[in-house]
């Protein structure tokens, strides 16, 4: 079990790095912001219900930049790749790749942060009524 985890964990880790270590570290923020909001909102349920409701704008502001992050690594990772194409002249498919997994894992992340936050709101929504 051990190994399994080991093997996962560096996966991650390594695709965490492989796909922009500056806005995957925003967007993992981003993720780590809308988990604080929904803590604070599930332990302001029965005392503070106003201070619960408020928390889920937060959580949503949250999501919402972990996505437009996300998105703009993704730009990033792609103007990047077309400027090396520019800069050599040939269209090697490594280069291509590289610039389109990075696109790819910023996005990912960012839409993984999005559907949590909003997965978080509904939770939330249910248990307040």
């Amino acid at each position: 079990m051990a190994i399994i985890t080991g093997l996962i964990g560096t996966t991650l880790f390594n695709r965490f790095m492989e796909g922009g270590a500056l806005f995957m570290s925003l967007v993992l923020i981003c993720l780590l912001i809308s988990f604080y909001f929904t803590v604070k909102s599930v332990f302001n349920i029965k005392t503070n219900i106003e201070i619960s409701r408020k928390m889920l704008k937060h959580i949503k502001d949250s999501g919402s930049l972990g996505l437009a992050l996300g998105v703009m690594g993704s730009f990033i990772g792609l103007i990047t790749a077309f400027d090396v194409l520019e800069a050599t002249g040939e269209a090697n498919p490594s280069i291509i790749a590289g610039g389109l997994k990075v696109a790819l894992l910023s996005t990912l992340f960012g839409l993984f942060t999005y559907s949590v936050s909003k997965f978080s709101i509904l939770i939330l929504r249910i248990i307040q009524k």
